[in-house]
């Protein structure tokens, strides 16, 4: 952000407004951002041997390491089928390249950003040096939140306690630990909405068009927003700023179908995983969200169409025998998205990843990751009655409805939720009531939340009894 120099001003003369309210921003971004870096920074340096522990680790791994290697966009490389196959049978085709398969069934822009660290970090170094730049990546999601809760119209103090909220959000902050696409995702979509948020010039749309373009090579499941807000833009009669919007987002999402395309010989979007995440979302032994048996039925298959085609051919089967389960199903998949962040530790500590702590330990580490989920978003449900409504917060409440939504439709987990942390965070706050019906409404959606966590709690609580035990980081949970 630049500042202008006031080289002529004579002593005791102020700047002009518009610079005092630069510098106050350029001042508070600053100090939130070191904030972060500092609460993100320290789980890292703290576990700066720790390997990686999660399927989706691994196969970005073994991504970025082909592209590295010079052997294009490929997984499952000998060395790497070779320590898959001792836990799970993979049936191996005849034309087997020993180099690995190629691949689009994930997205490939946090692959090469991987690629681009460990070229940088060399290769024994590579998780320590993918955490410490994933921190600084996480870190930029506080000041982003800020200057989005200064769009909408929050105060500075709210805007800034916004901010503070992202920056020491327990799960955010230990995030870079992992090798999750989630790093790069979450940085790229904040600034993208808060680029539509503040665009004026064609420069603006441009700008965020590439962002949009940039998320969705990261997680393609946002390129249904790139639409909505192309629609967002044109309504305000800004049908040349709309066409912006679009023509830099599939400057950036195009090249990579195109490679996909002519890789399967079919017309391809940039990743495969939608039959696989439809056949998991609507298994008749599922209830919506990720199960590690169910996980394994197509996991085996190694060729992305065929996965592809037979997990879609699955799931409209499934709808097919129980249509009357779908709207239940869309119900446990909202209730999956919003629980508290306890499955991840809960694995982790049940692997004996962490070694055995205390029961009072395990507690306080439980309790810090799923409180602050617990305070927010009552608070962001009753805060939307808080801001007047404008451009910038109907934007955001677009993105959130189609994100929830989205998620609904396909495969949901309690993870899904930490995308809308940061726009929970400016949108939280104390209601002003305008209606009776507005209260009733607000009261009854976090009367809903509260019932969910109270039944998934129930749900849950055997698997905690156990979690307690003294043996309880020998439990061995799937994830």
């Amino acid at each position: 952000m630049h500042i202008q120099k006031h080289s002529n001003l004579r002593e005791g003369e102020q700047l002009p407004r518009i610079n005092q309210v630069t510098v106050k921003l350029y001042k508070t971004g600053w100090w939130i951002f070191i904030l972060a870096l500092v609460v993100r920074l320290a789980p890292v340096v703290a576990t700066r041997h720790l390997g990686i522990g999660l399927d989706d680790m691994f196969q970005y791994d073994m991504l970025a390491r082909s592209l590295i290697a010079g052997q294009g966009y490929r997984w499952y490389a000998q060395p790497d089928l070779d320590l898959i196959t001792r836990y799970i049978s993979i049936p191996v085709p005849p034309d087997y390249d020993p180099r690995g398969v190629l691949t689009s069934f994930r997205a490939p822009l946090y692959p090469f950003f991987l690629a681009g660290v460990y070229l940088l970090s060399g290769l024994p170094g590579r998780f320590f040096a993918a955490r410490y730049i994933q921190a600084i990546l996480g870190a930029l999601l506080a000041p982003g939140s800020y200057l989005l809760a200064r769009r909408l119209g929050r105060s500075q103090r709210a805007s800034r306690i916004a901010s503070l909220v992202v920056a020491v959000y327990p799960t955010l902050a230990m995030y870079p630990l992992g090798l999750a696409s989630e790093n790069l995702f979450w940085p790229l979509l904040l600034y993208s909405v808060l680029a539509l948020a503040r665009a004026k010039q064609r420069r603006d749309f441009a700008l965020a068009g590439l962002l949009l373009g940039a998320a969705t090579l990261t997680r393609s499941i946002v390129v249904g927003f790139a639409l909505i807000a192309a629609l967002w833009v044109w309504r305000s009669k800004r049908l040349q700023s709309a066409a912006i919007l679009l023509t830099s987002f599939a400057v950036v999402v195009i090249p990579w179908s195109v490679r996909n395309t002519l890789l399967h010989g079919k017309l391809t979007f940039v990743e495969t995983s939608l039959g696989y995440n439809l056949y998991l979302g609507y298994h008749p032994q599922g209830s919506g969200t990720f199960q590690y048996g169910i996980s394994l039925d197509l996991l085996t298959i190694m060729d992305d169409m065929e996965r592809d085609a037979i997990g879609r051919q699955k799931a409209l089967e499934f709808i097919q025998a129980d249509p009357a389960r779908v709207p239940y199903l869309a119900l446990r998949k909202l209730g999956h998205f919003w629980a508290l962040e306890k499955r991840v530790p809960m694995y982790f500590y049940s692997n004996n990843i962490l070694g055995h702590w205390p029961a009072w330990l395990l507690a306080i580490v439980l309790l810090a990751l799923c409180l602050p989920l617990a305070f927010l978003l009552p608070l962001a449900i009753a805060g939307t009655c808080n801001t007047p409504w404008n451009k910038a917060k109907a934007l955001v409440a677009l993105f959130i409805g189609y994100y929830i939504a989205v998620h609904m439709l396909t495969m949901a987990e309690e993870r899904f939720h930490l995308t809308l942390v940061p726009f929970m965070a400016v949108l939280a706050g104390a209601p002003h009531w305008h209606s009776r019906w507005q209260k009733i409404t607000v009261a009854a959606l976090i009367a809903l939340t509260l019932a969910n966590w109270g039944y998934d709690l129930v749900l849950t609580w055997p698997l905690l009894i156990k979690l307690f035990s003294a043996t309880g980081h020998l439990l061995g949970l799937n994830y």
